[in-house]
């Protein structure tokens, strides 16, 4: 099993390749637009022109990009939940660590 800074220190990883890739194809695209505006005006899909097809390729390529980070992010272990030995639990006190008596206040 893998601990929590190991899992954070992955996941960082892996979103700063992900963001590189993207913003090296979104270079790609300023460049183009900046520097060689009559290559993105040329029709290269179903009449559209280069710019059209490959801002809506940013947009699309964005969400895959999210979706793969979402599908191979690690999540952080869940901590033990355990009772400790020779603890037992107050049944007089909720998860909020309020008692009874202030639960039964706060609804009236």
């Amino acid at each position: 099993m893998h601990s929590a800074s190991d899992s954070r220190q992955y996941n960082s990883r892996l979103g700063l390749i992900l963001f590189a890739i993207y913003l090296s194809i979104y270079l790609g695209f300023v460049v183009l637009s900046a520097f060689a505006s009559g290559v993105m005006e040329k029709r290269v899909l179903m009449g559209l022109n280069l710019a059209i097809v490959y801002g809506f390729a940013l947009i699309i390529g964005a969400f895959v990009m999210a979706m793969i980070y979402g599908l191979m992010c690690r999540s952080e272990p869940i901590p033990s939940t355990k009772p400790i030995s020779g603890v037992k639990p107050n049944p007089d006190v909720n998860a909020a660590g309020k008692t009874s008596t202030a639960n039964e206040e706060a609804q009236s």
